[in-house]
């Protein structure tokens, strides 16, 4: 890699608490962690990218100061997608060569996003921009809603972007309001497990954005069973509607749409609860939450494929594990859980035996990895 003379690191997220709301603005928790994707580059005054890949097959080539043409469904897109962002706000004149590998080929823990800041940061460098970070997170998450086609939040962003090796991120994305709140001095050690299903996912075919629209079918739902007005679908957020209006209306809609509605407002109610019990140090009742946060999911959200759902159920019952969820939209790829490090070789060989007891067809891909939390996207 010496022939580069810049090199980012962009690390994978977790996220214990808040999950599936940042979409509807709702409060949301995570961790950068130490594996993610690195990319080293050289500036380029041709206005010319070319990038290459450890980890995907083939290369990529446009030139920056065209406008970006449609998706071509390829790795290619998501620096096209920093591209499109950054010229919405900046003047391009200077490309990159570079060289892009990921460290962990693991569905959940948005590899995506990762890559995403990446290539924003790499072409701001090369076109003499200064962002601030949560800008970094912003340009990102408009290139992964306006040109990927996925209808995120800031929760990926943010925890790749904000991530603090010594704490948790909590974020309001309602307000964009954010801060890190230190590990208690009492909190025992931790680790991060992530329990790799085997089974590898795209969000855009998944049912994520259905999911999206299912929220917002509720909350037009309770806007229209109180005779309020009604605002445009991009405009309608749970977040913007009192939970007594939900026990109000929840008995007259639809109990697709009521269960949505309840995984929101009972993952708000998780999140509040979590925050305060990580300030004390009770890093039980925080795992407990994070167990509870993925029987929502399960039960209220509707995701989960059985192999997940298989690793969550085993996770439930090992010693040294503080809790856990799904990680990611929790469609196919990984569990993660906040384990005791004491316990970190039982926990593998349990989870290991008893997942591919039940699905033995994932032995070649199935995967354990054990991380912790560190800072986010920098250069190296």
């Amino acid at each position: 890699m010496n022939k580069y003379q810049y090199h980012i690191f962009s690390p994978y997220r977790v996220c214990p608490l808040g999950a599936h709301v940042d979409h509807q603005h709702g409060l949301v928790t995570g961790f950068a962690i130490d594996k993610g994707v690195d990319l080293w580059f050289n500036i380029r005054e041709d206005g010319h990218v070319h990038l290459s890949s450890l980890s995907f097959d083939g290369e990529v080539d446009f030139e920056v100061t065209a406008p970006s043409q449609v998706r071509e469904r390829h790795w290619g897109d998501y620096a096209r997608g920093a591209k499109y962002a950054l010229r919405k706000r900046f003047e391009l004149s200077n490309g990159i060569d570079g060289l892009l590998q990921g460290s962990l080929p693991v569905g959940g823990l948005s590899s995506s996003a990762a890559v995403l800041i990446a290539y924003v940061m790499a072409l701001a460098k090369a076109n003499g921009i200064s962002l601030q970070p949560f800008e970094v997170v912003q340009i990102a998450s408009e290139a992964e809603r306006e040109y990927i086609g996925l209808n995120n939040g800031l929760l990926d962003q943010a925890c790749i972007a904000l991530g603090k090796k010594d704490g948790l991120l909590f974020l309001d994305c309602d307000t964009n309001e954010y801060r890190i709140i230190k590990k208690h001095p009492d909190m025992p050690e931790f680790e991060l497990g992530i329990f790799f299903s085997g089974l590898t996912r795209s969000l855009v075919n998944s049912d994520y954005n259905l999911r999206v629209y299912e929220c917002k079918t509720a909350a037009w739902n309770m806007l229209a069973y109180t005779d309020q007005p009604l605002k445009t679908f991009d405009k309608t957020f749970l977040r913007d509607i009192p939970k007594a209006t939900f026990d109000k209306t929840r008995i007259a809609m639809p109990q697709r749409f009521a269960r949505r509605a309840e995984h929101f407002y009972s993952e708000y109610r998780r999140v509040r609860q979590g925050v305060t019990a990580w300030e004390s140090g009770n890093l039980k009742l925080f795992g407990k939450l994070s167990f509870d946060s993925c029987e929502s999911s399960i039960h209220n959200y509707e995701c989960g494929s059985p192999e997940l759902i298989a690793i969550y159920e085993i996770m439930r019952t090992l010693k040294g594990v503080w809790g856990g969820r799904f990680s990611g939209a929790g469609f196919k790829g990984a569990c993660i859980a906040i384990i005791d490090p004491a316990y970190r070789e039982e926990i593998e060989r349990e989870v290991t035996q008893r997942y591919l007891e039940q699905f033995p067809e994932y032995e070649k891909t199935f995967k354990c990895y054990f991380v912790h939390p560190d800072n986010g996207a920098r250069f190296v």
